[in-house]
């Protein structure tokens, strides 16, 4: 009898509290996926190259799940605090029966053990199943093609999450029995008529809260703005001071004003049912205006964290694929009068055959020339590419060619936007080769090689001017996977093949030889490490941050739906239609949900101006694409969480 009760109480809850149910799902859920990132097939192939990012990675997320675990803790005793309350008369009414209570408590203790259980088994396997996809979106970060599907589950993760999650539960079991114990009868059974009492009516008193939080706003908005995020110090603290406590009196001052305010609007205030949202509204902030200011601060690290991660890996992105044109770079330099080398056939002896490896790839030399300027006495020196080897390596970039005129010679830049030391980018000299003059032609920017300088320049000539002399000639292979190959397999393939470029026996002929090699994967794992760290970090928090904010908004307003109850009969009574009713509970809901995130909006539009300067220094920011990503995040989020109140407060004011 005593576990049907309990297990019939747990069914009402979900069904009343559903919410806070999802929410305990999706954290456990959360908190196993990013748990589980070790276990990943693809972070194992990338353990397995020259880069530690997989370990720092997952160090970091070991000890920010410490940090998380906080954090939803607290989101779980806080929504325990308002499932209490709104059970408080059914306690009571336990007490009154006769049951024991120790009994209650340990009816709690058993209800919290169910709940705990349902949360955990539900978040596990949802967390199982969405990590499946953690190693597509890796490898796509990476540019790693997966060629067979492998399924994930790890066993660590799972005990991590049971242990994180089960000592969170055992301290909500000891709160719950601890503050029934506490609770006399009477207090119990009239939990459900007490009130909140409007402490603050002073419109002047108001008023001077409200001026004084925006000035604190605008000094802290000023010192960010102008020290920027990165200086770390004292002031920065000062800072974070300054604008938390703005916002906290920004929140306390709406108790007082907001009322006269909108009393002001007659046509306003008199319509419909807004006297009564407003009057609802006015003296709910009265009482959660710290809760309020805790939520705006964490959507504003939801908003700022998720959106800069996001930023940053885009801004990376873009440069990272500047300097990775093509998959497979391969560089051989040797000493004067030596024959062509033969690289395809080297590498290919050695275990990478470029016609098997690669989809469609490219041999060709460049190299240095003196060249004669028409009407000057001095040569120039220029890097020399010829056209049909520019226009096949602009063709593997999927870019058009370098159109040139029959007697033009064209210069391709690299990504930087001034040429470094380069003698005819300024003067655009004409050029004289075998008695014919050379005028100047069309100019492109790209680079050539994977893992090339950006600043590297070339002058490129027809192709009937391939008999000049050049020096320093540099013979390269170029090249890209076919589409759905291994990536990663032939990236080994590659580097254990140039272990040993140059065969012994042709190793005297080459005397003093030099070689280079680069792909495309190993200057994503260097040039973008940290930053997918930044991005899954910042992914994470964001997730667990927008989460708390959420379901606090929506317990607070489905409670506030329970105590409002009565209310709306007295409505009913009073023949007020039901669509008006319905309209109240959406409206107080909106404000309560909008206030927040409003202001949470300024907060973050000014931190993200800061942090997009910061991150301008190593490249442009695409602030369009990261805000636009997050404003989805926040819109699918949060306004799920918000139409779910809605439906949820509807349906408890209708007393279904």
């Amino acid at each position: 009898m005593f576990s049907k009760l309990a297990l019939k109480n747990v069914v009402r809850s979900v069904r009343d509290y559903s919410v806070y149910f999802l929410t305990l799902t999706f954290g456990v859920c959360i908190f196993y996926v990013f748990n589980s990132m070790d276990a990943q097939y693809v972070m194992d192939a990338l353990r397995s190259s020259r880069s530690n990012i997989i370990e720092v990675l997952v160090t970091l997320i070991d000890v920010l799940s410490a940090f998380v675990s906080v954090v939803l803790g607290f989101l779980i005793l806080y929504a325990n605090r308002f499932m209490i309350r709104r059970r408080k008369r059914e306690l009571g009414t336990y007490l009154l029966l006769g049951m024991d209570g120790g009994l209650v408590s340990g009816l709690l203790l058993l209800e919290t053990l169910l709940i705990g259980l349902f949360s955990l088994g539900a978040g596990l396997a949802l967390g199982v199943v969405l990590s499946q996809f953690i190693s597509i979106l890796t490898a796509g970060l990476f540019q790693i093609t997966l060629t067979e599907f492998y399924f994930v589950f790890s066993l660590k993760a799972v005990l991590k999450t049971a242990l994180y999650f089960g000592v969170i539960f055992l301290v909500v079991m000891f709160f719950n029995s601890f503050t029934v114990s506490r609770q006399k009868l009477i207090d119990l059974l009239h939990a459900h008529r007490e009130n909140q009492d409007l402490k603050l009516k002073s419109v002047r008193a108001s008023l001077v809260m409200f001026l004084a939080g925006a000035a604190l706003l605008a000094i802290a908005y000023t010192m960010l703005l102008r020290r920027g995020i990165l200086t770390i110090d004292t002031l920065f603290f000062v800072m974070l001071g300054l604008g938390s406590l703005g916002t906290l009196l920004f929140f306390r001052s709406l108790s007082g004003f907001l009322l006269k305010l909108c009393q002001s609007a007659k046509g306003m205030y008199y319509r419909g049912l807004n006297m009564f949202i407003l009057r609802q509204f006015n003296s709910r902030i009265n009482s959660t205006y710290v809760s309020m200011t805790v939520i705006c601060l964490m959507l504003l690290l939801a908003i700022g964290i998720t959106a800069c991660s996001i930023g940053l890996n885009n801004t990376i992105s873009s440069i990272t694929d500047g300097t990775a044109p093509y998959d497979v770079t391969v560089q051989f330099l040797s000493s004067g009068g030596t024959p062509a080398p033969d690289l395809e056939r080297w590498l290919a002896e050695d275990g990478f055959d470029p016609a098997e490896e690669l989809g469609d790839y490219l041999v060709y030399q460049s190299g240095w020339a003196e060249l004669d300027r028409v009407g000057e006495d001095l040569p120039v020196t220029v890097h020399v590419l010829f056209q049909s080897d520019c226009d096949r390596l602009l063709e593997l970039q999927g870019r058009e060619p370098l159109r040139l005129g029959e007697n033009e010679y064209g210069l391709l830049l690299g990504t930087l936007q001034e040429p470094e030391d380069n003698p005819v980018y300024e003067t655009r000299p004409v050029l004289e080769i075998n008695e014919s003059a050379l005028l100047p032609g069309p100019t492109d920017r790209a680079v050539l090689q994977t893992g090339a300088e950006t600043g590297e320049w070339y002058v490129v000539l027809p192709d009937w001017a391939s008999d000049i002399p050049l020096f320093g000639v540099e013979w390269n292979l170029v090249g890209n996977y076919a589409p759905g190959a291994d990536a990663q397999g032939a990236n080994d393939r590659l580097a254990e093949a140039v272990r040993q470029l140059v065969p012994r026996e042709e190793q005297e002929i080459y005397d003093g030889y030099v070689y280079g090699w680069a792909t495309k994967l190993d200057i994503y794992e260097q040039t973008m490490g940290s930053k997918i760290i930044v991005l899954f970090l910042g992914i994470y928090l964001g997730i667990v941050f927008l989460l708390c904010s959420a379901a606090v908004l929506a317990l607070q307003q489905l409670s506030q739906a329970a105590d409002n109850q009565e209310r709306y009969a007295v409505l009913t009574r009073l023949g007020v239609e039901e669509r008006m009713r319905d309209r109240s509970v959406y409206v107080q809901v909106f404000l309560a949900f909008f206030a927040p995130l409003a202001l949470a909006v300024v907060h973050a539009a000014v931190g993200m101006t800061s942090a997009n300067e910061a991150i301008a220094v190593v490249g442009k920011v695409d602030s369009a694409a990261s805000s636009a990503v997050t404003a989805v995040f926040i819109l699918v989020v949060y306004g799920a969480y918000f139409l779910a109140t809605c439906l949820g407060s509807r349906r408890i004011v209708r007393g279904k």
